[in-house]
């Protein structure tokens, strides 16, 4: 089969020339050949080996195909493995897979090209946890059957707080006996035991069952049940428990530090109690949830969260109890001008658990030893208050004792910061007295003193002390023309005029730029400078420009508020319903009717800026329940359109404001439905911001393809949905996911599961008995009924058709042919004639279009009356 064509030369071969030889291979049978050509060269013999071989595939497959570790959140996994052909011509293969675990392959089947690869991909649903290892069977050409195995283990996404010292698993948190108004912290970490990343945030369950909130589980039962039925039902519990951070990211098995913090406060009752040693006892529950487990049904909108972990808090709230003795009033006995007037007073701490750190605050004409200090359990302290007065009179003060202690400042849980948390109020009664004296007048030698009586002759000595520096009175020269000097009268400056009593204060430095005159001549005085007392020139300017340094401080921060005072009024009336225009300029004020007044008035779309505040589960029900209790949304509006959409839909929302949005069913099931049939389930929205977002659903396979509308505007706290259509052509399991996103930005998935079906149809009955109808007379026709269900959620066609032997047929069935509407029944008679020949035995054929057929018997039993 091989041939060779070639001139063989008969003279020798020259150096750089060429002999060719052609060799042709036709085979005549699919089988190898194997031959070869010999080549004479001079002494020499080379043998050539030529070999036919025909076209075949060679086909090769991947044996394992891995997914690893898995999170069981309902989504779609998908990996690829490769099937590459090496041989020469284009090879076939067809997958084969009868597992437990539902797999979704495509392709099942398809052809290699030679020298290519063609890949392969198969879908794993992780909505149970378990380990997978499936084996599917890969039908290669030339190859036989192929063996490939699928591996993986999905997992729950599980959190745990765990002890920062031990680093074991924690339950509970006890922070212990605290004061009210202080705080206290605790670290813990939060561990993100999971293959992959999760978004978490933090929930105070505030109705949690086996919750405390202020009670003082101590006291007796009727006192506990009083002490609940003054408590306000609504207490916002938020400023309770403080968590920073109170929301963030996980990656795969990394710990994240978290600072829990306790600050008990007294809540207010409907009636007040006064009663200093009532002790509030707190039982909480911390939960950390992942962001996106919320996605429940309107049904169920509490929902069940698989993802979390809950943290116990315990503490309790104790008042601080301090007597005083000799009481609250303190009453000082009378004392005179310069004298001194001692109280002891103790202070006693009546709280059996903590200590009391105190200070005295400063008063008035009163001092207190020691100032501050701290009060052991069930300890007191001596404190000496005196009375000292600077004046006469009679004095009530009002000493406020400051208690400190630890306490959140700015919401700042990483570093406490010591405070003052409450105040307890002394007063302090005193009265000062003033001596007798008795004044001795003396002569005026002739010299009239600083200080005189009307007359100058009598001067009164010791009624008051000097002071330091002579008294320099001063008046406006243009406010009085007192004896003025016919030459200084017309004088326009402002020159000051100095009392003649003021010559002690004339050779002091004076303010080098004033000018001073006489009282009577108004005559420029002598003003004297003394240099090593007065400023120099530069001394001058440096003061100058501090003080204008100061000036221009003081005024940059006026200017800086009022600016942030405008912006604040400018965002206040900036809105698309007041535009700026005064009524006073020629517009008329709308009238307002009563049905305006009882509208309610929208609330500011603002978020929150605190970003330690907490979530609790009394406030996310009742924004569901405010979102729930409107009108679903049915306006469509697939893009934003207006300034404030826009806006909005821009945001970046925070792993809380996204816990708040509900999307969902987070698993759509179908259930069992027709092939070729249309079925339908809504998508659930509830919006439960001030502000509006935007969804947006991408659908990749093609039996959610009549899904629509595909995108669509929020508004705030409001609910919608989007109809899910699920079609298909294909009997078996279906699972598949698709992704919608929030804003652009933020991405969640939907689980679909169906069970597509073919066209059934149920009998009521296979064996149907007939009986007659007016007893046993002649001519009776015997009837008897047969109902046919239709299980599905599509209509099916039927026809009835006769099972006949070698005799005719007595039965008959109407009516012979018609449809079924989805999840109702129709009903058929079937007819008896007797006859001498007829026989008592029929069959009829259900042909189910596109189904399977169905056989029903009948039977007539004929009983003789005696």
């Amino acid at each position: 089969q091989f041939k060779l064509i070639v001139e063989n030369p008969e003279k020798t071969v020259a150096p750089g020339l060429q002999v060719k030889a052609v060799v042709e291979y036709a085979p005549k049978c699919a089988e190898d050949l194997r031959d070869k050509l010999t080549l004479l060269i001079d002494d020499d013999i080379v043998h050539i080996p030529v070999l036919g071989l025909i076209p075949y595939c060679d086909l090769e497959i991947e044996s394992e195909v891995n997914f690893g570790e898995m999170i069981a959140n309902s989504k779609l996994v998908s990996k690829e493995i490769s099937i590459t052909n090496h041989g020469t011509t284009s090879g076939v293969f067809r997958v084969l897979y009868d597992g437990v675990v539902l797999l979704n392959i495509k392709p099942t089947r398809g052809v290699v090209k030679p020298k290519s690869v063609r890949k392969i991909q198969v879908d794993i649903c992780t909505d149970v946890p378990g380990v997978i290892q499936e084996m599917m069977k890969v039908e290669l050409e030339s190859r036989g059957c192929a063996e490939v195995w699928i591996k993986g283990v999905v997992v729950e996404q599980v959190l745990k707080v765990l002890g920062v010292s031990c680093g074991k698993v924690l339950k509970c948190i006890n922070f212990g006996p605290l004061y009210f108004g202080t705080s206290k912290t605790e670290k813990i970490h939060l561990y993100n035991e999971s293959p992959e990343s999760v978004d978490w945030v933090a929930v105070l369950e505030d109705n949690a069952i086996g919750g405390e909130m202020g009670t003082d589980l101590q006291g007796s039962t009727d006192a506990v049940l009083y002490d609940l039925s003054l408590k306000k039902k609504d207490a916002d519990i938020s400023t309770l428990i403080l968590c920073a951070p109170s929301q963030g990211t996980l990656l795969p098995y990394e710990k994240s530090l978290i600072t829990v913090c306790f600050s008990p406060e007294k809540f207010e009752r409907e009636l007040e109690v006064d009663d200093a040693s009532l002790i509030q006892d707190y039982v909480l529950f911390l939960r950390f949830e992942a962001v996106g487990a919320r996605g429940v049904c309107l049904q169920d909108i509490s929902g069940s969260y698989f993802r979390h972990v809950d943290l116990a808090l315990m503490g309790s709230g104790y008042p601080v109890i301090l007597n005083f003795k000799p009481g609250r009033v303190i009453n000082f006995k009378d004392c005179y001008l310069g004298e001194q007037t001692e109280v002891v007073c103790t202070m006693k701490n009546e709280s059996e658990f903590l200590p009391v750190m105190f200070r005295f605050r400063r008063a008035a004409h009163f001092k207190v030893s020691p100032e501050r200090g701290t009060l052991k359990v069930k300890s007191e302290k001596e404190v000496i208050i005196s009375f000292s007065p600077h004046q006469m009179g009679t004095f009530e003060i009002k000493q406020i004792i400051d208690i400190i202690g630890t306490g959140v400042v700015e919401n700042n849980v990483e570093a406490l910061k010591m405070k003052s948390f409450h105040q307890i109020c002394l007063t302090l009664l005193g009265v000062c007295k003033s001596k007798r004296r008795s004044i001795i007048f003396t002569i005026n030698p002739g010299l009239t003193p600083l200080i005189s009586n009307a007359t100058g002759q009598f001067v009164v000595r010791g009624t008051g002390q000097l002071s330091d520096t002579a008294p320099v009175a001063i008046l406006k020269s243009t406010q009085t023309q007192i004896h003025t000097h016919r030459r200084n009268r017309n004088c326009k400056d402002d020159a000051l005029i100095a009392f003649p009593n003021d010559r002690a204060a004339s050779l002091r430095p004076s303010e080098w730029n004033k000018k001073y005159r006489t009282i009577f001549t108004r005559t420029e005085r002598y003003n004297y400078v003394d240099p090593d007392f007065a400023y120099t020139e530069f001394e001058r300017l440096f003061r100058k420009a501090n003080t204008k340094r100061y000036i221009d401080f003081i005024s940059h921060l006026r200017q800086r508020r009022l600016e942030k005072e405008a912006a604040r009024q400018f965002h206040i009336y900036n809105n698309p319903v007041s535009i700026g225009i005064k009524p006073g300029e020629g517009l008329k004020s709308p009238h307002i009717s009563i049905s305006d007044l009882s509208k309610e008035k929208p609330e500011p779309k603002m978020l929150p800026s605190n970003e330690n505040y907490m979530l609790t589960s009394r406030k996310l029900a009742a924004i569901v329940s405010k979102s729930t209790n409107k009108g679903v949304w049915s306006w469509l509006n697939p893009m934003p359109s207006s300034m404030q959409e826009k806006e909005d839909c821009r945001l970046t929302l925070t792993h809380k404001q996204l816990h708040q949005i509900f999307i969902g069913p987070s698993t759509i099931d179908f259930g069992d439905v027709c092939v070729y049939s249309t079925t339908t389930k809504e998508l659930h929205i509830i919006n439960n911001l001030s502000v509006h977002i935007w969804i947006q659903i991408e659908v990749e396979v093609a039996e959610l393809q009549e899904t629509s509308p595909l995108s669509q505007v929020v508004p705030p706290l409001t609910k919608t949905h989007i109809p899910i259509v699920f079609e298909t052509t294909t009997v078996g399991m279906f699972k598949s996911s698709f992704r919608y996103k929030i804003n652009k930005q933020h991405t969640g998935h939907v689980l679909v599961v169906a069970r597509a079906m073919p066209f059934e149809l149920q009998l009521s009955t296979r064996e149907l008995i007939l009986s007659p109808v007016h007893g046993y007379l002649a001519g009776t026709e015997f009837r008897g009924t047969v109902r046919v269900c239709n299980p599905r959620n599509h209509p099916v066609g039927f026809t009835w058709r006769p099972v006949t032997g070698e005799r005719k047929s007595a039965f008959t069935i109407k009516p012979t042919r018609g449809f079924v509407e989805p999840y109702s029944d129709v009903e058929c008679e079937v007819v008896w004639r007797p006859g001498f020949s007829s026989p008592e035995t029929g069959q009829f054929l259900l042909c189910v279009r596109k189904g399977k057929t169905i056989n029903l018997k009948c039977l007539v039993k004929v009983t003789i009356p005696v």
